[in-house]
């Protein structure tokens, strides 16, 4: 066990032998820390938090109580490999959060990146890929292998089945069930989801050019008309000089295996 001389740790917390703990760390009352963890700086865990596994919690990230963290994955094909869940910087994990190892199968990491919100009862599940400043609002459940990148939010209530991607700056509205990819800067609502329009606040937020929001509508219209994927093709040996666009058909014809939801 290593545990900076600056980390305050509550009498009542229990740190197995063999964990790091950083410099300006917060241990509040009965959290449990496993052998194979390591908080980088400042890392917070209000109470009754417990961490297990080979788990990295990135510097200036904030966990609450009863969240749970790096435990083994909730699939009958794990058999005890050694896996790992890696939590970036900054992050706000709240009460109830639970967040799994990776599995073999699924290369082994589970990974989340920086800044993001995850907020009461939410679910990441093993392999998944989280981006940076993600929020997913609460009692999200990501199932496994899920690719969830930058900027994206979920709604609360809402489920993306296993092996989905879902593009940089997507929306997803409440109680929605996501289970095909979800192009870049979409927005998707419904109990089964369907692809209503762009993200078009979220794009404004983010200063995005009116010039590149109104290549979007155009790329958005044009992916309506027939085969989704053929369109994509076709559209990208076109050419385009937007960086948005180009984002979106690299997005479409880039590996995966599952439908995309498309234009009602």
């Amino acid at each position: 066990m290593a545990v900076d001389a600056t980390a305050r740790v509550h009498v009542s917390s229990v740190i197995e032998p063999g964990a790091v703990i950083g410099p300006g760390c917060l241990i509040g009352p009965f959290c449990h820390i496993g052998p194979e963890v390591v908080l980088a700086e400042g890392v917070e865990l209000k109470s009754h938090v417990v961490i297990a596994g080979a788990t990295e919690i990135g510097a200036g990230t904030v966990v609450f109580p009863f969240a749970s963290l790096g435990q083994i994955p909730q699939d009958l094909k794990f058999k005890g490999e050694k896996t790992r869940l890696v939590i970036g910087a900054r992050n706000r994990i709240r009460e109830y959060v639970t967040m799994n190892c990776g599995t073999e199968g699924g290369g082994g990491v589970t990974r989340v990146g920086d800044d993001g919100l995850f907020m009461a009862n939410c679910h990441v599940a093993h392999d998944v890929q989280i981006g940076d400043r993600v929020i997913l609002v609460n009692s999200v459940a990501i199932a496994g292998h899920c690719v969830i990148e930058d900027d994206v939010i979920v709604g609360g209530l809402s489920g993306v089945h296993q092996w989905v991607r879902i593009g940089h700056g997507a929306i997803i509205g409440a109680l929605s069930m996501v289970a095909s990819d979800v192009i870049p800067h979409a927005l998707v609502a419904g109990p089964r989801a369907g692809l209503e329009g762009l993200n078009l606040v979220g794009l404004k937020r983010r200063g995005v050019e009116r010039s590149e929001i109104s290549a979007l509508r155009e790329l958005y219209m044009a992916l309506g008309e027939g085969n989704f994927r053929e369109q994509a093709r076709k559209l990208s040996e076109e050419g385009t000089e937007s960086r948005h666009v180009r984002e979106v058909l690299d997005f479409i014809l880039g590996p995966s295996d599952r439908s995309f939801l498309t234009p009602r």
